[in-house]
C-alpha cells in the first residue's frame, strides 16, 4: 500500500503540472480514436445526447423519466430514444465520413454546455458544428452546422429518423406548415415502447437563414420500414459561409398525454425562435448556473476536472422536474436509469451546496413516492416507509430479484430521510419542513422503530441487512445502517420539536441505544460477524462523515488507517477514496488528503473527455456518484463546509499543499462565498 501511495502521489503532482492543452472550460480532443473513445454527454436535466466519434452524429439519446420493462434484469429500464439530430452531409455527391475528412477535432464547452466539432473535407470545405440540449426547453435539442466553401461546391444534407430496434408499431409522419412569414417542415416518428406501455415521439426540422421564399426545397423520403429522411441541396460559392441548423424534440406519454402533437408543437416553437435566440437563451441559463462554482488557484488540470464534474452535475437534473439522478445520470442506460442511495447520499449534498433549487427535485422525487415506500414497508411487515434500493417511475422495488441488495439493503430509507433533514438544515425553510420534509423524515424513522429489535444486552439491534459495504450480505448491526438509522430517528425527533408536534418518544429511545461494535484493537467494527475481510467500499468511515457520529479525531484516524487497507486497489466504486480524502483533510493531513483526492477519480477517467467510470479502469461512464463524492471532498473536506442546525458554516480544514486557494461562490440559497487558503 505504501508503494502504491507513493506512485499515485507522484502521478498526481505530475498531473497537476502537466502541459495544459485545453483550458478550465474547454476539453479539446484533437485526435479522435474510435477504438479508445468514450462519449461525453450534453444534457439539460431531461434530455441527454451522447457524443459520437463519427462526424455529425450523436451516439444515443436518453430522456429522463421514461422507463419500460424490457431487456436487462426483468425490471424497468431507461429507454434508448429517438436520435432525431442524426445528420449526414455530402459534398459534390460524396458523403462525408471518418475516412475522408482531416483535422477532425471535438470540444466539450462546459461553460455553455455545447459539444463543438470541426473538420476539413479535402480542399473543398471546412465544417464546424455544435449540438446541445437546450436548457430552456427540456425536450428540445439543437444541431448547428456552418460550412465554409473553399471552392464552388454543392452540398446535400439529410436528417434521418430511425425507430429504435426495441420499439414497435413505428409510424412515420411528414408535415409542412406554410405561412407568409414561415415555412416549416416536420419530420416526425412515433412508436410504442417495447411492452407498449409508452408512446414515444420525435420531431425534427431544418432551420434556414434565408427568407421564406428563398429557402432550399426540402424533400421527404422513406428509405425502409424503420426510418425516413428529409433532405435539401444547396450550392455554396467559394469563400461563402453557410449556416443552418436541425432542431428536434422528443417526448413520451410519461411526460405528456399527447406526445406526438406536443413534439411537433415544441419543434415549431423552437424553429420560430430562431438559431441565435435559442443559443442566446441557452447560454444565459448556463451562465446563471455557473454563478455557483468552485475556483481552484494553483492547479489548472484539477480546475478543469472539477468543472467537468460540476458540469455533469448541473446537466443531469433540472429545477422543478421532480426527478432524481441515476448513478450514470443521462449519459446512457447504465444501472437501468434507476435511483439508488447514490442520489441521496453522494450527489445530493454537493448539489445542495451549489444549486439548492436543483437539489430540491431529488427530494421531490422521494416525496412523490412516499406512498409506495409505505406500501413496501407494509408488504415486508414493517411500519413507516421503506424506500426501495432501486427506484424508477413508480417508487416500488426495481432491483433484479437475484440481487440481495433489493431485499436487504435497507439503509436507503435512512438516506432518504436524512437528505430531507439536510435540505431543511441548509435552507431553514420551516414551511417546507412542515408540508414536505417531515412526512418523509417521520415515516422513515417509524420504519426503523419496527426494524430494530431489543436484545438481551439491552441494546437495539438491526439484523439481517446488506451493508453499505455490499460484500457484507445478511449481516447484523452494520455500522453504516445503524448509524444512518440513528441520525434518521434523531432528525425526526428534532423536527417534531421544531414543528411543535408531539414526537414518537421511541425515536430517541431506540436511537440512543442502537448497537455499535468494536474490534479487539478498538477499531469500530463494520458488523457483528466482521473479522478483517476486504470491503467493497467505505462503511465504518461514513460514521465520521457524513453522519458525524464519530467525532474523536483519534478514533477517526484509527478507523481510517484500518479500513483504507481493506479496500482493493481495483474494482470498487469511486466514492470511498473521496471520503478518505475528506476525513484526512479535516484531520490536517494534506498529503494523504490530496493522494486520495486524486485516487478518487484520476484512475477512473476515460479518453478523450475525461469522463469518469465507476471503477479504476472502468468503461461505464459517466459516474456522477463518484463526481458527487469528489465535490463533497472539496467543499466539505478541503474547505470545511458544514451544514448545521443554523445553516451552512465553515470549520477549519486543510487544502492540498500544492494549491494556492479554493474559492466557493454562490453557495446555498443565500449565494454565500467561502475561501480556503494555503498560508
Amino acid at each position: 500500500m505504501r508503494y502504491y501511495f507513493i506512485l499515485i502521489l507522484a502521478f498526481c503532482l505530475f498531473h497537476s503540472h502537466a502541459q495544459f492543452k485545453s483550458d478550465e472550460w474547454n476539453i479539446v480532443a484533437d485526435s479522435i480514436d474510435t477504438t479508445d473513445y468514450y462519449g461525453v454527454t450534453v444534457a439539460n436535466g431531461m434530455l441527454g445526447l451522447l457524443s459520437s466519434p463519427e462526424p455529425l452524429k450523436t451516439e444515443c439519446v436518453v430522456l429522463a423519466g421514461s422507463y419500460d420493462k424490457y431487456g436487462r434484469g426483468g425490471v424497468s429500464n431507461f429507454l434508448n430514444g429517438f436520435n432525431m439530430l442524426n445528420t449526414s452531409l455530402a459534398v459534390n455527391g460524396k458523403t462525408i465520413n471518418r475516412n475522408n475528412i482531416s483535422d477532425f477535432k471535438q470540444c466539450l464547452n462546459m461553460k455553455e454546455a455545447m459539444h463543438c466539432s470541426s473538420f476539413n473535407y479535402t480542399d473543398k470545405a471546412k465544417v464546424n458544428y455544435s449540438y446541445l440540449a437546450l436548457r430552456q426547453a427540456p425536450y428540445c435539442a439543437l444541431l448547428v452546422i456552418e460550412i465554409e466553401a473553399l471552392d464552388d461546391i454543392t452540398i446535400d444534407v439529410r436528417n434521418n429518423q430511425a425507430t429504435p430496434v426495441s420499439f414497435r408499431n413505428g409510424t412515420k409522419l411528414y408535415n409542412e406548415i406554410t405561412r407568409r412569414h414561415a415555412n416549416i417542415q416536420l419530420l416526425s416518428t412515433e412508436a410504442l415502447s417495447p411492452t407498449g406501455k409508452l408512446k414515444v415521439c420525435a420531431t425534427s426540422s431544418f432551420m434556414f437563414p434565408e427568407e421564406v421564399n428563398m429557402k432550399p426545397r426540402v424533400i421527404h423520403s422513406t428509405s425502409n420500414n424503420d426510418s425516413h429522411t428529409m433532405r435539401f441541396s444547396r450550392s455554396i460559392a467559394k469563400g461563402e459561409k453557410y449556416r443552418f441548423a436541425v432542431v428536434g424534440s422528443t417526448i413520451t406519454s410519461a411526460h405528456n398525454p399527447d406526445p406526438m402533437n406536443e413534439a411537433e408543437r415544441l419543434t415549431i416553437f423552437a424553429s420560430l425562435e430562431g438559431i441565435d435566440r435559442l443559443l442566446s437563451i441557452h447560454k444565459s441559463k448556463w451562465n446563471e448556473l455557473w454563478q455557483s462554482d468552485i475556483i481552484i488557484d494553483g492547479d489548472n488540470q484539477a480546475q478543469q476536472d472539477v468543472h467537468n464534474m460540476i458540469y455533469h452535475l448541473y446537466s443531469f437534473v433540472r429545477e422543478g422536474s421532480r426527478l432524481s439522478i441515476s448513478p450514470m445520470g443521462l449519459s446512457g442506460l447504465g444501472y437501468n436509469g434507476h435511483i439508488f442511495w447514490d442520489a441521496d447520499t453522494w450527489i445530493f449534498p454537493a448539489l445542495l451546496m451549489l444549486q439548492p433549487k436543483l437539489a430540491k427535485s431529488l427530494i421531490d422525487y422521494r416525496s412523490d413516492r412516499l406512498k409506495a415506500a409505505k406500501q413496501n414497508a407494509y408488504e415486508h411487515g414493517y411500519a413507516g416507509a421503506m424506500y426501495p434500493w432501486e427506484s424508477a417511475e413508480t417508487g416500488f422495488e426495481e432491483t433484479p430479484v437475484w440481487a440481495l441488495a433489493g431485499t436487504f439493503e435497507h439503509h436507503i430509507s435512512a438516506c432518504v430521510g436524512n437528505a430531507a433533514w439536510l435540505y431543511y438544515k441548509a435552507t431553514q425553510d420551516l414551511e417546507w419542513l412542515r408540508n414536505e420534509g417531515y412526512p418523509i423524515i417521520a415515516a422513515t424513522a417509524d420504519f426503523w422503530i419496527s426494524r430494530s429489535e431489543r436484545g438481551d444486552d439491552g441494546k437495539f439491534h438491526i439484523r439481517n441487512v446488506v451493508a453499505a459495504d455490499e460484500y457484507a450480505e445478511n449481516v447484523d448491526d452494520n455500522a453504516y445502517t445503524n448509524g444512518a438509522a440513528k441520525i434518521n430517528m434523531l432528525a425526526a425527533y428534532a423536527a417534531s420539536k421544531l414543528l411543535k408536534i408531539s414526537p414518537n418518544e421511541s425515536w430517541k429511545t431506540v436511537a440512543d441505544n442502537l448497537a455499535f461494535l468494536k474490534l479487539d484493537d478498538g477499531t469500530t467494527g463494520e458488523h457483528a460477524s466482521y473479522n478483517g475481510q476486504k470491503i467493497k467500499q467505505a462503511d465504518v468511515n461514513l460514521l465520521a462523515y457524513p453522519l458525524a457520529l464519530i467525532t474523536d479525531k483519534a478514533q477517526i484516524l484509527k478507523d481510517l488507517e484500518y479500513y483504507q487497507e481493506k479496500v482493493p486497489v481495483k474494482n470498487t466504486p469511486a466514492m470511498t477514496q473521496a471520503i478518505f480524502s475528506l476525513l484526512y483533510s479535516r484531520l490536517g493531513q494534506s498529503d494523504k488528503a490530496y493522494y486520495y483526492f486524486c485516487d478518487a477519480y484520476i484512475p477512473n477517467r476515460n479518453k478523450p473527455f475525461g469522463v469518469i467510470a465507476e471503477t479504476k479502469g472502468g468503461t461505464n461512464p459517466y459516474f456522477i456518484t463518484g463526481a458527487g463524492g469528489v465535490l463533497q471532498t472539496i467543499m466539505m473536506g478541503f474547505c470545511g463546509l458544514e451544514i448545521t442546525d443554523k445553516g451552512i458554516t465553515q470549520i477549519k480544514s486543510t487544502i492540498p499543499s500544492n494549491w494556492k486557494s479554493i474559492t466557493l461562490k454562490g453557495i446555498g440559497l443565500k449565494s454565500q462565498q467561502f475561501q480556503a487558503v494555503n498560508h
